[in-house]
């Protein structure tokens, strides 16, 4: 069975606008894109609809030459969906239930041989996918990088801790960490905490507009900062294309510095662009990663 570098799973579903428009996404999905936009050609396993939303992923898939093996097709559940609703201008997000993401099939996961296995939290609110990623992992060990998405009502503390202790790597803001780690007076001592708490090889912490932390093994904080004439578009997706080149770095051992430079530099770039994910390659072309 052929090594691949990356398994991605969880949901992918459409953010549905109150204008009509709908925004292909989900963080697992977005992740996916990138790593196969630079070239890595990973693994997607998740579960869509079969409607005409789901189609629409499949053809977004191909088009970008994605592989759709892990792709499994639900005759009773909906490909998901956001709805999103403005009030007073702001926009307020309704993750709806029982989407076709939440009933991953641990009897249709496919077979793969990857070096590293990437998951959210959002898929696993249902049991169904829950124990699909857990016979995931129990067929296809694999160093762990959890990326920690609380999104309300989805999630419960003592679950996510749960979920938390067979990570290699975690990835969160710098909101969920305060979410998650009651001790320590600042964000850093909630770092060293949480990483010696779950024995973790890394902790990376994203923080918006003031850039990214991470802790090395020695417990040394090191930090990014955006560059300052960022033009931000559009924040929707940051996290997802910081956590992409994390990803890379971790699978070729660059130096922590490295990684959240990288990362950094990629996230400030797609912050200038509209939506979550870029279409256009060439954008990607103009990464040129080196330790």
């Amino acid at each position: 069975m052929p090594t691949q570098p990356f398994g991605i799973f969880g949901e992918v579903l459409f953010d549905c606008f109150p204008d009509g428009v709908q925004v292909l996404g989900g963080a697992p999905f977005n992740v996916a894109w990138h790593l196969h936009a630079f070239g890595y050609a990973p693994l997607f396993i998740s579960r869509i609809g079969a409607d005409e939303a789901g189609k629409l992923i499949q053809t977004a898939m191909q088009n970008w030459g994605m592989a759709t093996t892990g792709l499994q097709i639900d005759p009773h559940h909906a490909t998901g969906q956001v709805a999103i609703t403005l009030c007073d201008g702001e926009p307020e997000y309704r993750i709806l239930d029982h989407q076709a993401y939440d009933y991953i099939d641990a009897e249709q996961l496919p077979a793969t041989n990857m070096q590293i296995l990437y998951h959210g939290s959002l898929a696993l609110r249902h049991p169904v996918s829950a124990q699909a990623l857990e016979a995931l992992k129990n067929r296809h060990p694999a160093k762990i990088f959890i990326d920690v998405n609380l999104r309300s009502p989805w999630w419960h503390k003592s679950q996510v801790l749960a979920w938390l202790n067979n990570a290699d790597w975690l990835k969160l803001n710098d909101l969920e960490l305060l979410q998650l780690e009651a001790d320590g007076q600042t964000l850093a001592d909630k770092m060293r905490i949480l990483k010696q708490r779950l024995n973790l090889e890394g902790l990376v912490v994203t923080c918006g507009a003031n850039g990214a932390k991470a802790i090395a093994a020695d417990d040394a904080i090191i930090e990014v900062k955006p560059p300052e004439n960022l033009c931000v578009v559009d924040t929707v997706g940051a996290g997802d294309a910081f956590s992409a080149v994390v990803l890379i770095g971790i699978l070729h051992n660059w130096p922590l510095q490295v990684i959240l430079q990288h990362a950094q530099d990629f996230a400030a770039a797609l912050v200038e662009k509209r939506g979550a994910i870029v279409m256009d390659a060439g954008f990607y072309q103009n990464f040129k990663f080196s330790v």
